[in-house]
């Protein structure tokens, strides 16, 4: 038990520093705690113990006065207030009330029924009533571990010899050698002894969802509102595949998101389905926009499936399963439940890949938008995939698998030959652990206060970045040419009175009304057209700058900044974005962000401004990149570099290109599967971008920006997709000319001959 001296005991009393016999009272209870190491907090008035809470969620006990003072400085906060607050927050942190006997009738029944017990600090004795206190706190503690984390911690401090796997025998063999030690002293003790073997009976079976693990992930299935729930330690990409092959079998029709990440390719690959292709829409900056409503259509499904060449009989052909990226990687997130409504008669499946979206079943803002929303339909049954590691708080590759039954059937032992396809034999306990550990920090009310936050955040980020953008045009010479970075996010939110900017938006409204994110059909903020009203909302979390370059529909401007340029920078400054358009860069707001972070990156860019204003010598903002490359870049300066890319994208019109490419899907040749056995059994050839018009790909060819495959394993690129040829080539000539900002190409072999290089595609032998 020696982690409970970690979880402080928190006293609000304005009379801690007071010569009364209150006071000291209340200093000799602080002085019994402290000398059984019990650590305190003490705070003065009703708002530093709220900051006090709030800096510290970890309290094991809190002691109230409940004749606390208020104070106008303090907001009048009473010390009933603080209790409402820390009750909110955590329903089961024991709280004190500290006063007189007497006083008990005078305390509103709604205090009384949130309180654990009284303390009289003037008639117990100092001692008792601090072993009241610790008592109270350890009780809570024993009960804060969830199952599997429990037993692990137990297993480890039993300090036991072992004879089984991994081989280091709990970090001994590290021991042995130099880097060895070093090895052990980085990740410490408890890291390497926690690295167990599946030879622990204590610890259950993963792979039999048995014993504390099946306990851990039958209260996970609880707390995010599934019939049933895996721990996947393979990350989203293993439980994807996990999906499809209990699902899917070859020649299978499916529906499938053209954005959907590569591990769903590979299921199709590996399960020999026949995909029919679900477009999202896209705007003039390369953002990923939704699946357009009209696309799951019984009737538009239909004629889908029977235009595919590779469906022998159409008419006779179901769709087994569908798959929808919730949200997109740019933070567009559905009506789940309008999606199921239209798929009701159309599949048995369906699978949201939620890799992004982990945490929306915690917020009313998301309410109706998640895989494991609650509903009293007997729809298809619902799969939702999680990379709770990329948004909530686990170790990478730790994801979690629900599933919502349906008319679908899925038997438990035959859906766990799938599992256990894809998992270990040898799985990561402490992945496990950060899983148990993340269900457990997002149960009851603590889990909505934790993403409550994040949206705060990312709320106060894009109001600043609004009213920076105000104070510069206003000036200190007005009318003067100026820029500044702008937000992807509506203009204008309607409240009870009438429609304000969004900057001067009640900072509560945005927070918890879905009506100020939506993509309304009429707005012209977000770029795409087509859209479905109540349809798709953009998710205030997922933040994305968008950097000048861009006018209205598309248009390139005379000025233009980058965004490569710009996160170049910042990531030589410390901060590292999610992903980077052509002018635009994404930010997250996730369990881990803090106003210093934010703050810090309102900093850089002012400082970017400010480097770009002047035309800083690129040997002052980017040493490195002069270093390797001089003969380009010695002698220029911040604002040269952006004029001479910009001038490449606009003379290339990117926006224009980026809409072609997705515009006609290349023409399907063969299932991706039989294009995966060419390239395995060595039927394909390399091909230079500029010559596969005409050619079948082998492989999935996915560049970042905009993260949407341009074409799929099995695709012909023919005359009606030019556009595809037009744009890898244009990628790999920006390559050459800008060293140092190439282009991320999934899919292609990058040669570099005479300096420059060159996009190779494996496509299927003729």
């Amino acid at each position: 038990m020696d982690y409970l001296e970690e979880f402080p005991v928190l006293v609000i009393d304005d009379e801690l520093h007071s010569d009364t016999a209150e006071g000291r009272a209340s200093r000799e209870i602080v002085k019994e705690l402290k000398k059984d190491n019990f650590p305190v907090i003490e705070a003065l008035t009703a708002r530093d113990g709220v900051h006090a809470f709030l800096s510290h969620p970890h309290a094991s006990c809190i002691v109230i006065d409940w004749e606390l003072t208020p104070e106008a400085a303090d907001g009048m906060l009473t010390a009933q207030d603080v209790i409402t607050l820390i009750r909110e927050r955590n329903p089961n942190v024991p709280i004190f009330l500290n006063t007189e006997k007497l006083a008990i009738s005078a305390i509103p029944l709604s205090v009384i029924s949130r309180i654990d017990g009284y303390i009289w600090k003037l008639e117990d004795t100092p001692g008792f009533i601090a072993g009241h206190i610790k008592r109270a706190a350890k009780n809570y503690l024993a009960d804060v571990l969830p199952p599997f984390f429990q037993g692990l911690m137990d297993y480890v401090d039993e300090y036991r010899y072992s004879w089984h796997t991994p081989g280091h025998m709990g970090g001994v063999a590290f021991l042995k050698s130099a880097a060895g030690r070093i090895f052990y002293n980085f990740f410490g003790e408890n890291a390497l002894r926690a690295d167990l073997s599946a030879s622990v009976p204590e610890l259950g079976s993963l792979l039999e969802h048995s014993g504390v693990v099946g306990e851990a992930e039958r209260k996970a299935a609880e707390v995010f509102g599934a019939d049933r729930t895996y721990f996947v330690t393979g990350g989203t990409s293993a439980a994807n595949k996990i999906v499809w092959l209990s699902t899917v079998t070859s020649g299978d029709v499916v529906l499938v998101d053209r954005n959907c990440h590569k591990s769903v390719m590979h299921a199709i690959i590996m399960t020999g389905a026949v995909p029919v292709y679900l477009i999202p829409a896209r705007n003039e900056y390369g953002i990923i926009g939704p699946i357009r409503s009209r696309e799951f259509r019984p009737e538009v499904i239909g004629e889908k499936v029977r235009d595919c060449p590779l469906v022998e009989d159409p008419a006779a052909q179901t769709v087994r399963m569908a798959v929808i990226t919730n949200s997109t990687y740019d933070g567009i997130c559905y009506s789940a439940e309008r999606i199921e409504e239209h798929l009701r008669g159309v599949t048995p499946y369906i699978h949201f890949d939620e890799a992004w979206f982990g945490y929306a079943g915690f917020h009313p803002l998301y309410a109706g938008r998640f895989g494991m929303h609650a509903t009293d339909e007997v729809g298809p049954t619902v799969f939702a995939t999680q990379s709770t590691h990329k948004v909530l708080a686990a170790f990478s590759q730790g994801s979690m698998l629900h599933v919502r039954q349906g008319r679908g059937p899925v038997d438990h032992p035959r859906f766990n030959e799938a599992f256990m396809m894809l998992t270990s034999t040898s799985p990561q306990y402490t992945i496990i652990a950060s899983l148990d550990v993340a269900t457990r920090m997002m149960a009851g009310h603590s889990g909505k206060f934790l993403i409550e936050e994040a949206i705060e955040e990312a709320i106060v980020f894009r109001k600043k970045m609004v009213t920076v953008a105000e104070e510069i045009r206003a000036g200190p010479f007005p009318g003067e040419d100026y820029w500044w970075f702008a937000v992807w996010q509506p203009d204008c939110i309607m409240d009870a009175e009438a429609e304000k900017p969004l900057g001067e938006a009640d900072d509560l409204l945005l927070r918890d009304h879905a009506g100020c994110w939506l993509l309304n059909p009429h707005d012209t903020w977000h770029g795409f057209d087509g859209i479905e009203e109540g349809y798709a909302m953009l998710d205030p979390i997922k933040v994305t700058i968008l950097t000048p370059g861009i006018g209205p529909g598309g248009s390139m401007e005379e000025r233009g900044i980058p965004a490569a340029v710009v996160t170049k920078y910042l990531r030589e400054s410390g901060i590292v974005v999610e992903k980077t358009g052509y002018y635009s860069f994404l930010i997250l707001f996730t369990l881990g962000i803090t106003r210093g972070k934010s703050g810090t990156l309102l900093a850089e860019l002012f400082r970017f401004k400010a480097l770009y204003d002047g035309n800083s010598p690129l040997e002052e903002v980017f040493p490195d990149l002069v270093r390797k490359h001089p003969a380009r870049y010695a002698g220029r300066g911040l604002a040269d570099l952006c004029r001479e890319m910009h001038g490449y994208l606009r003379d290339g019109s990117i926006t224009d290109v980026v809409r072609k490419v997705y515009a006609t899907l290349p023409e399907p040749a063969m299932t991706p599967a039989e294009a995966y056995r060419r390239l395995v059994r060595g039927e394909v050839t390399p091909v230079p971008a500029s010559e596969l018009e005409g050619r079948t790909v082998a492989v999935m060819v996915v560049p970042y920006p905009p993260g949407i495959p341009v074409i799929m394993p099995g695709e012909r690129c023919g005359p009606a997709s030019r556009a595809i040829v037009d744009y890898l080539v244009s990628s790999q000539e920006f390559d050459t000319l800008f060293p140092g900002f190439e282009n991320e190409m999934h899919g292609v072999d990058v040669v570099t001959r005479d300096r420059r290089r060159v996009y190779y595609v494996y496509c299927v032998e003729e």
